[in-house]
C-alpha cells in the first residue's frame, strides 16, 4: 500500500514538473494565449545569452580574412573565411567554416562603389554571405538605360555582383500589428519604448514627420499621440509619444490578431538564415527568413541603408509593424516589393540601431542611467541582446527586466492586466494564427528550437 502511494506521488510529481516546464517555456518566450499577459521578470532574472562563435572569430581574424556569417539549415553558425588557417580557427571556436574568394573588405568596397554611383530610384542591393556575392535588384520602374548603366557598373566591379529584375516596385509600406491613423495615412504600431519619463511607439520614419498626430480610428476621435522624432530617408524610424502617460507600465506583447499576442523579452540583431515573424494591420501575422543584413534600398523618397532583408511578405498599411523572433524584437517594417499573394522582398529598420540613435529602451523596466530627454533625444539605450546563431535566442543576463516591450494596446483590456497564469490553452491559441501554413511554420520552428 505504501509502495503504491509512493508511485502515485512520483507520477503526480512527474506530471507537475512536465506541466511546469511547459508553462515556463510559454511564459518565458512565447506567451501566446487568448489574453496574453505578463509582468517583466525580476531584475537580474534574465537567462544568459548563448555565446556566438562567429562574433569572436570574425573579431579576431578581421574583415580581410572573413566575409560574414549566417545560420545554416541545421541551425549551426557558418563563417565565411578566405584561407584554410582561418577555417581551422573558426572550427575550433565551434562554428562551421566556408572558404570563399572575396573578403568582407572586398565586399564593402563593392557596396561603396554602388553607393557612390548616381542614385537610381527603384534599386536595392545587399550582400549574400553564403554565396559570397552582392545582389543588385531593379524594380519595374527602372528604365532600360539605367539598367544598362547599372549592369556596366556591376561588370566593372567584378563577376560577384549579380543583377536581378523584380516585377513589382520598391515602395514604403504606408497605410500595421495594430493600425494608427494620421494625416491621410495609415501605419502599424511597432514596439513600445521609453526614455524613463515618457512612453513612445517606435515605428517607421516614413509614416510621418515630426508633429504628425495619430489616432486609434479613422474618424480622429481617439488620440494616440504625436510624432516627436523621425528619421527618413537615410534611416526609417520615428517615435510617437503617447498622450496617456499611464501607458508606461503596459504589458509587453506583439499583437497577432483575434486578441492574441506574443510576449517580447528583449531586443536582438537579425542573423542571415534566421526564421522571423511579422505582424501588420493589413496582412496580419506572417513568417519568413532573413536573407541579408545591412541592405540598401533606393525608394522614390530617398535612400535607406542598414536594413534587414527578408522573404516575409507585406503590403501597404503594414509599415512600422514589428519584426520579431523567439521573443526578441528585431525591426520595424520599412518597405519592399510584391505582396502576400505573389510574395516579394520586405525590408526592416533594425530596432537596435533606432533605439541607440533615439536614446530609448524597450518598455518593461526602470530607466537606465543617461536615458533620453522627453523628446527622445540624447541618452543611451539599453544594450541590445545579440541574436545567437543557434536557437533558442535568449536575452542577455540583467537585460530582460529592462528590455521587455509591448506593442500598443488598442482596447484589449487583457493586455493591460498584470501577470496571469499561462496554461496549455496557449497551444490552442497558436493553432488559430492567420493562416494554416503560417501556423504550421510557427509551431514547427519553435518545437525545433526548444527540442
Amino acid at each position: 500500500m505504501m509502495h503504491t502511494r509512493r508511485r502515485r506521488v512520483r507520477r503526480k510529481l512527474q506530471r507537475t514538473v512536465r506541466l511546469a516546464a511547459a508553462v515556463g517555456l510559454l511564459s518565458g518566450v512565447l506567451m501566446v494565449s487568448g489574453a496574453v499577459a505578463g509582468e517583466p521578470p525580476p531584475a537580474g532574472g534574465g537567462t544568459p545569452a548563448q555565446a556566438d562563435p562567429a562574433a569572436d572569430v570574425v573579431s579576431r581574424l578581421g574583415p580581410s580574412r572573413t566575409a560574414g556569417s549566417w545560420t545554416g539549415a541545421d541551425g549551426r553558425t557558418v563563417v565565411a573565411v578566405t584561407d584554410q588557417d582561418a577555417a581551422e580557427e573558426a572550427r575550433r571556436a565551434g562554428a562551421e567554416a566556408k572558404v570563399v574568394e572575396h573578403s568582407m573588405e572586398h565586399l564593402r568596397s563593392a557596396t561603396e562603389a554602388l553607393r557612390s554611383a548616381p542614385r537610381v530610384t527603384g534599386t536595392a542591393w545587399s550582400v549574400d554571405y553564403a554565396d559570397n556575392s552582392i545582389t543588385v535588384r531593379a524594380d519595374s520602374t527602372v528604365s532600360a538605360e539605367d539598367w544598362s548603366q547599372l549592369a556596366g557598373l556591376a561588370e566593372r566591379i567584378g563577376g560577384f555582383v549579380r543583377m536581378e529584375r523584380t516585377s513589382g516596385a520598391f515602395t514604403t509600406r504606408v497605410n500595421g500589428g495594430t493600425p494608427v491613423f494620421g494625416d491621410q495615412r495609415r501605419c502599424s504600431a511597432g514596439f513600445n519604448v521609453t526614455n524613463g519619463r515618457d512612453t513612445f511607439i517606435l515605428t517607421a520614419g516614413h509614416c510621418g514627420p515630426r508633429d504628425t498626430t495619430w489616432f486609434r480610428d479613422r474618424a480622429g476621435d481617439e488620440l494616440v499621440g504625436t510624432t516627436t522624432a523621425s528619421s527618413f530617408p537615410g534611416d526609417d524610424y520615428s517615435l510617437v509619444r503617447y498622450e496617456d502617460v499611464t501607458t508606461l507600465d503596459r504589458t509587453n506583447v506583439v499583437s497577432i490578431g483575434d486578441g492574441r499576442g506574443v510576449r517580447i523579452v528583449g531586443a536582438g540583431e537579425a542573423a542571415v538564415g534566421q526564421r522571423v515573424f511579422r505582424s501588420g494591420s493589413t496582412t496580419g501575422f506572417r513568417s519568413g527568413e532573413v536573407t541579408a543584413v545591412d541592405a540598401t534600398v533606393n525608394y522614390p523618397e530617398g535612400t535607406v541603408t542598414g536594413l534587414i532583408e527578408t522573404t516575409v511578405c507585406a503590403e501597404p498599411g503594414d509599415s512600422g509593424g514589428p519584426l520579431f523572433s523567439e521573443g526578441l524584437a528585431l525591426g520595424v517594417t520599412s518597405g519592399g516589393d510584391g505582396d502576400c499573394v505573389t510574395g516579394g522582398t520586405t525590408y526592416f529598420q533594425p530596432v537596435t540601431t533606432a533605439m541607440e540613435s533615439l536614446g530609448v529602451n524597450l518598455t518593461g523596466g526602470p530607466p537606465g542611467p543617461g536615458d533620453a530627454d522627453a523628446n527622445g533625444e540624447g541618452g543611451a539605450g539599453a544594450p541590445p541582446v545579440p541574436a545567437p546563431p543557434v536557437p533558442p535566442a535568449r536575452p542577455e543576463e540583467g537585460i530582460a527586466s529592462r528590455t521587455v516591450t509591448a506593442i500598443v494596446d488598442f482596447g484589449d483590456p487583457a493586455l493591460g492586466a498584470g501577470l496571469i497564469g499561462v496554461s496549455l490553452t496557449g497551444l490552442l491559441a497558436a493553432r488559430r494564427l492567420v493562416s494554416a501554413q503560417e501556423r504550421r511554420e510557427y509551431r514547427s520552428f519553435h518545437n525545433a528550437s526548444w527540442g
